[in-house]
Order: structure tokens, then C-alpha cells, then sequence
């Protein structure tokens, strides 16, 4: 940290730094959520502990500060391990011990690996965004979806320089998500669509294959090994119809295209999206099907990646990227119905659990001691209060001379003054 010229300077960096950390951490961390059973609720795995569990927001900042953690976003249907045998490092917050959660599901994220490329997490080299699967809430590079070239640099991403723009906001937007990075824009930028689902999930989500590569359900294909990659299904009039538009083509160079690293997300994971009216779960009886009519090209090419063969030739991943209003485009006809009501996610939003917002994030030091100062036994606070104001005596009688002589106190005047009040106490 820089040397500060005055005590102003640091009273002033003191105060900054609460209020960044009124803004960070907003909410109460007192109550681990263990006793709300599995939700949907951010989870942290701790490298620390070197188990493949997980952790709760509480969790990972009252019961493992000192360790080394890894943020997994939102997991649904968890329940927080912290508290139960299989950590040993013992919680905080829940104070019974608990038996193992039999019902929570831990993939390959639990490990420290993401994406279909299996490659652990590193922050100070990645410089890829991930993207989250809607489905199996795994996390993807975008070069692994083909939405642009993977860097051949695994150097930490480049610092851009601001510049003053007279673009419009979408211009800006575009241009910031290029230049963060240092990479191209992406084949599909995240304004495009609302919700991913990856190759695997797709195939396992019999309604979801049927629409992919139809309008609003757009995928990454090619025509052939050499032709660049484009987007399948974002053109409405003929989805069947390979696109020559510009913007709907990348040419992405395959010998870049080698497993990464990865980076965390740019943006937050928390939407501020108005919250959608909630969907119907039940099946239309005796409807028609409402089913667009499956996409020629991408249903064959998932015919293609199912057949065995010495060569193959990626065409496609299968990925899909549902746009905005997906959810109210699904036929609910009883042949339709069936893989979305399986998956309840799919029909209307979850809610992710959130701690309560800490009424005290915005009190200074000075007003958080004087409401502890409150709590304590008459004795108690009288003894505080004793003891803080011999420190203010002990304080003005070390500054009177800066004051005097007209100097500046420093940040090392105040150190030297907190280590010899602390050697004081100690020696007497």
C-alpha cells in the first residue's frame, strides 16, 4: 500500500474502505443455512479443507476466513456442509454436529475443474468468461462453445485504457466486453440470450433437442470442417438456411481451439431483471402440439454425433442458447410436457436464496463500538469507557507535539503509536 502524506489521508482510506465493504458484503453472515434444508443458494468450495464439499455464503467468511476458496455461484437443491462430519474443520454457526448430506450432488466442480475441457480454475492467467449451463450448472469457456478464438496467451488479461466515446450505450457495451478481455467479440454476446444449456443436457431434454436450432433456441454450427463457425436459429424467416450475414459469422482458427484455462464471470451473476410472473406447470390436456418444426440441419447434425465413426468431424457441440421469453414458447402437449416437467427449472424461474441485508454494513467502527459499548453490564461498559479515555489522553498528549511544531502525522506515526500503547499494556 502507498504511503499516506497525513492523518487526513488515512482517516479518509480508512473510511473508503468501509464503504467499499458496506457495498461488497451487504448482507448478515450469522446463520449458516443448513437448517433450510437443500435450496438454491450460492455455494463456495474451500481449497483449504481439500474436500470436494460445499459451503454456504455464511460459511465461507465466518467459519473458513483464512482459507483459500473458490466461489461455484448458485447450486440448487444444496445444503450446506460445513456443518456436518464431513468437514472436519468444525462450524461456527451450527452449533450440532450433523451427519453427511446424502441428497446434495457434486460434479466435477467440486474438484476445481469446469467446462467439457476439464481444466481447473486459475484466475490470474484466464482470461476467458464462463458461462453457466442452466441445466447441470457446470461452467464453459467461450472458446469451448465457439463463440470465439481461445487465447493463445495465458498472460493475465490486458489493463484497457479509458477512452472518452461518443457511441451509444450498446457500442459502448460491445466495446467493453471486447477490450476487458483483449479478445474479439463473441459469435453470441450475453445481451443475446437469456439461458444456456449445454451439449450433454440438451441430449438428455427431449423437448429442449426438438426445438434446438429453431427461432429462439439458437446453436454454434458449421457446414463443413473448413467453414467458419455461425449461429443456427436466430434468423426467423429461414432458420433451415445457412446465414451469410456478417455478424452471424466467425472464423474461428481450430489450432487455437486446445482445452484453458479459465476466468471468473465479468459481469455479477445476480440479475436485475424485474421478477417474471410465474408459469403454469401443468400440461395443456388434449392440445394440439405447438412445437415449431424441428430444424433440418440440426437435427441431423445430432444424428451425425451419435454414430461411430474412426474421424469424426465436430459440425456441432449441440449447445443451445435460449433467448429472452423461452420459458412462454415451450408446447405443453402431453408428448412435449413430460422432459420439462421433470425439470421444473425449465417452466419458471427459481429463486436463489440470499442472505438477510446487515442493517449494521453502513455504521462506521466508532458507531458499531459505541452499540456493543450498550449491550455490555454496567460494570463492563464503565471499564471501557475508563479505558477509552485514557487512550484519547495518551493520543493527544503523542500528537500535541506534531500540532506544535507544525508536522504532518504520518502513517507510520500512527502505527508507532498503536505498537507502543499495545507494548504498554502488555509490559504492565
Amino acid at each position: 500500500m502507498a504511503s499516506l502524506s497525513s492523518l487526513t489521508e488515512f482517516v479518509a482510506s480508512q473510511d473508503e474502505l468501509l464503504r467499499e465493504a458496506a457495498l461488497t458484503l451487504p448482507h448478515e453472515f450469522s446463520r449458516c443455512t443448513y437448517s433450510l434444508g437443500p435450496i438454491k443458494q450460492a455455494v463456495y468450495l474451500c481449497l483449504t479443507c481439500q474436500l470436494p464439499r460445499g459451503l454456504c455464503s455464511s460459511c465461507s467468511i465466518a467459519c473458513h476466513t483464512d482459507h483459500e476458496q473458490i466461489e461455484l455461484f448458485p447450486k440448487r437443491n444444496f445444503r450446506c456442509d460445513c456443518p456436518t462430519t464431513a468437514i472436519p474443520h468444525g462450524c461456527t454457526l451450527h452449533r450440532s454436529l450433523e451427519e453427511e448430506n446424502g441428497e446434495n450432488s457434486y460434479d466435477q466442480n467440486f474438484r476445481g475443474i469446469f467446462c467439457r475441457c476439464g481444466r481447473p480454475y486459475d484466475p490470474k492467467c484466464e482470461r476467458e468468461t464462463m458461462i453457466q449451463c442452466l441445466a447441470c450448472e457446470d461452467w464453459f469457456h467461450e472458446s469451448c462453445l465457439h463463440l470465439r478464438p481461445r487465447p493463445s496467451s495465458r498472460e493475465s488479461s490486458p489493463v484497457p485504457e479509458r477512452e472518452v466515446t461518443d457511441h451509444g450505450d450498446d457500442a459502448e457495451d460491445n466495446q467493453s466486453e471486447a477490450s476487458s478481455s483483449g479478445l474479439p467479440l463473441p459469435l453470441i454476446s450475453a445481451e443475446d440470450y437469456d439461458a444456456f444449456v449445454c451439449s450433454s443436457c440438451v441430449h438428455s431434454i427431449d423437448t429442449l433437442r426438438r426445438y434446438a436450432g429453431t427461432q429462439g433456441a439458437v446453436m454454434v454450427v458449421r457446414d463443413t470442417e473448413d467453414s467458419p463457425w455461425r449461429k443456427l436459429g436466430n434468423n426467423p424467416l429461414c432458420a433451415d438456411t445457412p446465414t451469410t450475414a456478417e455478424d452471424d459469422l466467425l472464423d474461428i482458427d481450430d489450432s487455437l481451439a486446445a482445452p484453458g484455462q479459465k476466468r471468473s464471470r465479468s459481469h455479477s451473476f445476480h440479475s436485475e431483471e424485474p421478477e417474471r410472473k410465474k408459469q403454469h406447470i401443468s400440461p395443456e390436456p388434449s392440445s394440439p402440439c405447438l412445437a415449431p418444426a424441428p430444424n433440418s440441419i440440426a437435427q441431423a447434425m445430432f444424428q451425425s454425433s451419435q454414430q461411430p465413426s474412426d474421424i469424426k468431424v465436430s459440425l456441432t457441440e449441440g449447445d443451445v442458447f435460449l433467448t429472452e421469453g423461452w420459458r412462454e414458447r415451450w408446447c405443453r402437449c402431453s408428448r412435449c410436457f413430460p422432459s420439462l416437467s421433470d425439470r421444473p427449472y425449465l417452466l419458471e424461474e427459481e429463486e436463489t436464496y440470499e442472505p438477510p441485508e446487515d442493517p449494521d454494513s453502513a455504521l462506521s467502527l466508532e458507531e458499531l463500538g459505541m452499540r456493543a459499548l450498550e449491550r455490555l453490564p454496567r460494570d463492563r461498559a464503565i471499564d471501557g469507557i475508563r479505558a477509552f479515555n485514557d487512550m484519547r489522553d495518551d493520543l493527544l498528549a503523542y500528537l500535541r507535539p506534531f500540532a506544535q511544531e507544525g508536522r504532518i502525522v504520518g502513517e507510520a506515526d500512527v502505527r508507532q503509536f498503536f505498537e507502543t500503547l499495545h507494548e504498554t499494556k502488555h509490559g504492565s
